[in-house]
This record gives structure tokens, sequence and C-alpha cells, in this order.
């Protein structure tokens, strides 16, 4: 029998974080092996927020979707930045 005075603990474990770029990475290459053109179909999802326009291979789908849309357009901007207008 359970004794229900006396406080419980439990851990929930962390799930490990993953950046916006480590995460564009992944579906880039999980569309590219799928024969998809990954630019297009990102750029579909951006704009209109449907994540059917992202493939569901290699989980791609499910880690788009944990980061914000606008995350992914500020990394995207951040990283021509740098590289184009440096």
């Amino acid at each position: 029998m359970q004794d229900f005075n006396n406080t419980q603990y439990f851990k929930v474990q962390k799930e490990n974080e993953i950046s916006v770029r480590e995460i564009i990475s992944a579906v880039f290459a999980a569309m590219t092996e799928k024969g998809y053109n990954p630019v297009n179909q990102i750029v579909g999802y951006v704009m209109s927020g449907d994540p059917t326009y992202i493939t569901n291979h290699k989980g791609a789908r499910s880690m788009i979707m944990k980061v914000e849309r606008d995350e992914i357009l500020e990394e995207l901007l951040n990283d021509y930045i740098k590289h184009n207008l440096n």
C-alpha cells in the first residue's frame, strides 16, 4: 500500500537541445535524400505553416515543428548576412 503522506519525487529527462541550424541541416538532408527540392519545400513550410511541405523521413517534420517559423527565418537571414554582406 502506498504512503500518501510523503512527497513522491520523479525526474523528467530533458530532451537534448538542438539548434535551429542543426534542424535546418537535418531537414535539408532528409528532403534531398527523398528527392524533394528542399529549398522550395522549406519555403512553402515557412510561408504557409503547413507541415506537410516537410517529409516525415528521418523525423524531419517533427524536428522542424520544434522551432518557430520566425526562428528559421532569423537563422537563414543571419547566415545570409554573415556570408554575403561582410
